[in-house]
């Protein structure tokens, strides 16, 4: 059974760092994303990561936020730095997600809350 579970969200103040954590586990992974929804907006993609650790991340992002994997654990991690109120979201880490008019995936987990607050 597929399990995706998040976890390292909370309250930072803009200009802040946090790292999201994922465990996987039900499966062997190749290919994994991040995931966003703030409330009133679309699910947004926000980045993704092979196997081989290479990574592409939303332009939206880029540049504050990076991806990384420890394969030995069968984790992934969603490195943000520099904060801003628009990053304030629920995220998750999923799998299959395609990126055409709005972003679909095939199983997301519950998702972290990340609250940007002075």
């Amino acid at each position: 059974e597929v399990h995706m579970v998040e976890s390292g969200g909370g309250v930072v103040q803009p200009g802040g760092s946090l790292k999201l954590s994922c465990v996987v586990s039900g499966f062997t992974w190749n290919w994994l994303h991040w995931v966003r929804k703030a409330p009133g907006k679309r699910l947004e993609w926000v980045g993704e990561i092979f196997r081989d650790a290479s990574t592409n991340i939303a332009d939206t992002v880029k540049g504050r936020f990076t991806i990384t994997t420890d394969k030995t654990k069968n984790m992934i991690y969603l490195q943000m730095d520099n904060l801003a109120s628009e990053d304030a979201a629920l995220y998750s880490c999923a799998k299959g997600c395609s990126r055409g008019s709005s972003v679909r995936c095939d199983y997301m987990g519950q998702g972290t809350q990340v609250i940007v607050s002075s």
